[in-house]
């Protein structure tokens, strides 16, 4: 799901006066300034004017100003800029079968999530190249969890809700479609007013996402099983890095699969560390025990998916990515 909450950040850094940088890559973000992407995305841009000698390095547009993915995107195409870190939604924008790791209740867990990013890898980052695109690295926005107003632990409570939609996402659209919800289409940047207004009292984001937003400040509980994982990526244009020296393009690929790597697992702590700050600022957690609830949610997950055959992807994709989340869960019970 494209959820906000979870994307990428970064600043343009000035190496001196001395060198003389000559490939900028223009990147862009819906995301704000002042986190923890924002200081590994610092140490990646560092070492990239590091070890090229100050001649590559990021000029960063944050906090949306360069518009939201969809934007970005047609941007890149069009040559204004080059790079982004983009949310699930907006690698879906490129290559629609992205879309699928944002499916509801597809994972039980993080090591479920990197054996089907290693095992895909490569699948994964040909429909972005095949689309005009090169992955730099992963970085996922983390589980995502549902936050209301009202206590939800079964699929009945989840109708009560007057949840949000974030425009145009056809997974949770699907996904509240499952749940007989219709959810109340809306701009991120409206989300927080909407919650202040009652016109929505339930959201979905990663937890370090909804204290970035401020959103939790207006609900009061959260859904203690993980709505999804929420994907999220670097990219870059393919023609653009094709341009580029072979050392350079070198310098770049290694760096950004480093550094992505280490922000996915950052944001893993912080997203623990927010959800200990949640409680203690009184958001109440709601455990997920009932094995009826539980098999519910599967059955949901499984029928999203199931919708989403023929619009997003096709039912042998589907198929393979189902099948290999089992192949884990079977050898990790062995």
């Amino acid at each position: 799901m494209k959820l906000t909450v979870l994307f990428l950040s970064m600043s343009f850094i000035c190496c001196g006066a001395a060198t003389a940088q000559q490939h900028t890559i223009k990147f862009a973000s819906i995301a704000p300034e002042g986190s923890t992407w924002l200081n590994v995305m610092r140490e990646f841009d560092s070492a990239l004017r590091r070890e090229s000698n100050g001649k590559l390095g990021f000029k960063i547009y944050a906090g949306a100003v360069q518009g939201e993915d969809k934007d970005v995107i047609r941007k890149i195409r069009l040559g204004q800029l080059q790079s982004a870190g983009l949310t699930g939604f907006g690698l879906g924008e490129i290559a629609s079968k992205l879309r699928i790791l944002d499916s509801p209740f597809l994972f039980d867990s993080y090591a479920e999530v990197d054996y089907l990013y290693s095992t895909l890898d490569k699948e994964l980052g040909d429909a972005l190249r095949e689309n005009g695109f090169v992955l730099l690295g992963w970085a996922e926005v983390g589980f995502v969890h549902v936050f209301t107003n009202t206590p939800v632990r079964t699929n009945g409570d989840m109708k009560g809700v007057k949840m949000w939609l974030w425009e145009g996402d056809q997974v949770a659209e699907a996904t509240f479609k499952t749940f007989d919800i219709s959810p109340t289409p809306l701009a991120i940047t409206e989300v927080l007013t909407s919650l202040q207004t009652g016109l929505v009292n339930g959201v979905y984001a990663s937890p370090l996402g909804l204290i970035a937003l401020q959103w939790h400040t207006r609900v009061k509980y959260m859904m203690g099983l993980p709505l999804a994982d929420a994907s999220g990526a670097v990219v870059i244009s393919k023609k653009y890095l094709d341009a580029l020296p072979a050392d350079l393009r070198e310098i770049l690929l290694r760096n950004g699969r480093t550094y992505m790597q280490k922000l996915t697992q950052k944001s893993r702590d912080e997203n623990r560390e927010a959800v200990e700050s949640l409680k203690k600022n009184g958001i109440q957690i709601n455990p997920v025990t009932s094995p009826t609830a539980m098999k519910e949610y599967q059955d949901a997950g499984k029928k999203t998916r199931q919708m989403l055959v023929g619009k997003l992807y096709d039912q042998a994709f589907l198929d393979r990515v189902e099948k290999t989340v089992m192949e884990y869960r079977t050898t990790r019970s062995r």
